[in-house]
């Protein structure tokens, strides 16, 4: 199985409460760049995403592009969230190719849980693909990795 794990795109400045921040248009410009990466060389049978907007518009430019594939919010990929208890609930979901969007540094502690490897930080609107034969702590290997263009 594979799970890719993708950060969302750039956000608008904390203008307004963390969960209602907006991509702004360079953000929708790189959730689409990495959108057509993950496209262009994967099959996601289904998509998590985190309850915040600017990780559900992320979602929005691959769901654009993959209408059919099941999609579904996860509480706990918040920002402050508890990755193991993240990743313990993703284990449940029943997929060949997972595609989780969800934010720093959840993002990076999930990635660490399932490589044990220590974390590291992802770009905005990366996405970074594990593959393992079942989601365990320190079963998957990292396969491939996608940064679109970044803010100067």
């Amino acid at each position: 199985m594979k799970i890719i794990l993708m950060r969302h795109g750039q956000a608008e400045d904390e203008m307004r409460p963390d969960s209602a921040r907006q991509l702004t248009e360079f953000g929708q410009q790189q959730a689409a760049q990495t959108a057509d990466y993950i496209m262009a060389h994967y099959t996601p049978d289904f998509f998590v995403v985190s309850p915040y907007d600017r990780a559900q518009q992320t979602l929005a430019q691959l769901q654009t592009r993959a209408p059919n594939v099941l999609a579904t919010v996860q509480d706990n990929l918040t920002p402050a969230d508890d990755a193991h208890t993240a990743l313990i609930e993703l284990a449940n979901i029943e997929a060949e190719c997972l595609v989780v969007v969800c934010h720093m540094s959840i993002v990076a502690h999930i990635a660490s849980l399932l490589t044990g490897i220590s974390p590291e930080s992802f770009s905005l609107a990366e996405a970074r693909v594990f593959e393992m034969e079942f989601v365990m702590s320190g079963m998957a290997t990292e396969s491939d990795r996608f940064v679109p263009v970044q803010p100067d």
